[in-house]
């Protein structure tokens, strides 16, 4: 089946436009993947990307996995509610612009509702302005969470591009 897709493309340019969502509770914890773990990349891709046609990387082997995750500028954190996996962002640091772009973002299906996005996200942009970006971008398509446009615009980032994609999604 073809479909039309509508993409958008987001950014902000300083901390100072955040519009932070706090922890909702202190059972909730964030952390950079030390040592990086290219099996928890690729869990949490396959699991939060099924719903919304993550489909990019599926084909992927180990070995691609492991040479993606083990670039230097590739960062994986993990939200965590009393130890057990709640979701996870993925920043690519592009260096030489001074930017990092959300590349994957999104939370377990069990933790939907629980405003959890909002608090995720910031700490995203957070975590992309102290790492030294000058701007943090991302996209989202209408194939996401019927919610990510909106979080993404409630945070303080703004559109930037927008594209209309013909794919076929079956």
């Amino acid at each position: 089946m073809t479909e039309e897709i509508f993409r958008n493309f987001l950014e902000i340019k300083s901390l100072n436009d955040l519009n932070e969502v706090q922890k909702p509770s202190k059972k909730y914890t964030l952390n950079l993947i030390k040592p990086k773990n290219f099996q928890l990349n690729k869990f949490l891709y396959k699991q939060i990307g099924k719903k919304y046609f993550w489909v990019d990387r599926l084909a992927w082997t180990d070995q691609n996995w492991i040479a993606y995750i083990s670039k230097e500028n590739i960062l994986t954190y993990i939200l965590k509610n009393e130890g057990n996996l709640v979701g996870y962002f993925e920043l690519i640091f592009h260096e030489k612009e001074l930017e990092i772009e959300i590349a994957y973002f999104g939370i377990l299906e069990e933790y939907f509702g629980k405003k959890l996005g909002g608090f995720l996200l910031s700490e995203a942009i957070k975590e992309s302005f102290i790492i030294g970006a000058k701007r943090v971008w991302v996209h989202t398509c209408s194939l996401d969470h019927q919610n990510a446009l909106k979080n993404y615009l409630s945070r303080g980032m703004k559109i930037f591009k927008s594209k209309i994609l013909k794919r076929n999604i079956a």
